[in-house]
């Protein structure tokens, strides 16, 4: 179960944090791979190493919030593979702040970047899945955007996750008859570039003692069971769903 040889999978935010954990769990399960982000850099390092595990790999430059970018991407990785059988939606970004504090122009990047994106990824990558009568997509939201929280505030990513995860539910309705499905990661805490100047300080290292009921974060690795599971074949009965890999922050 769950060989993804021959199958096309196309992540963004792939050149660090979950996107790139993610390249490595299809590339173990024999994907072929679209790998996009800002850093090319980062994307070519990336690159070699998934390409020892004989699996063939296009690097692309992509502001996931340029719909230029994102077609011309879309185009490119069309040529090369003919298809697309997955797509990721894992890049984002956000400025943090609370209701009552946040700025106009915060709030626009943290929308546009976190929500407007999924639908211009989607969108453009989708009408590939059309052709070929076949998809899986996932996107990636949070678990904060299942819940509120008291620590930070930061209430345009609880909007633009909340929005991803409606997206999610309305996409999969509409994209079910081109055999598509479309779901939905949430996940808890785990280190990235965002998050892990928060996640290593003491107290917040308490604060998620108090309300994780596993009492840790998450180890990397441990999203890619998930999502795997959702990219795959046998997964075919599955659409609209939102599953949270949060350690059972959203249980209680």
């Amino acid at each position: 179960m769950f060989d993804l040889t021959e199958q096309v999978a196309v992540i963004t935010g792939a050149s660090s944090g979950l996107g790139r954990q993610m390249a490595y769990a299809f590339a173990d399960q024999g994907a072929d791979l679209v790998i996009l982000a800002r850093r090319v850099d980062k994307l070519e390092e990336l690159k070699k190493e998934l390409e020892q595990k004989n699996v063939s790999v296009l690097a692309l430059s992509c502001d996931v919030t340029s719909t230029e970018d994102i077609d011309n991407a879309a185009k490119k990785a069309e040529e090369k593979f003919g298809k697309v059988d997955i797509l990721v939606n894992c890049a984002g970004s956000s400025k943090d702040a609370g209701v009552l504090e946040m700025k106009d122009d915060e709030w626009d990047f943290t929308i546009t970047t976190d929500l407007t994106s999924v639908f211009k990824v989607t969108r453009a990558f989708g009408n590939i899945m059309k052709k070929n009568n076949y998809g899986r997509i996932i996107n990636i939201a949070s678990m904060y955007g299942l819940v509120g929280n008291e620590e930070i505030p930061t209430i345009a990513y609880h909007s633009s996750k909340g929005g991803v995860i409606n997206f999610t539910r309305a996409a999969a309705a509409e994209l079910a008859k081109y055999n598509i499905t479309v779901n939905c990661v949430c996940p808890g805490y785990f280190y990235t570039e965002l998050t892990t100047a928060v996640l290593d300080t003491e107290h917040f290292q308490a604060f998620a003692n108090m309300h994780v009921p596993l009492k840790r974060y998450g180890r990397e690795g441990e999203l890619n069971a998930g999502i795997i599971f959702l990219a795959s074949k046998e997964a075919s009965y599955v659409t609209g769903v939102m599953l949270p890999i949060d350690g059972g922050y959203t249980c209680v």
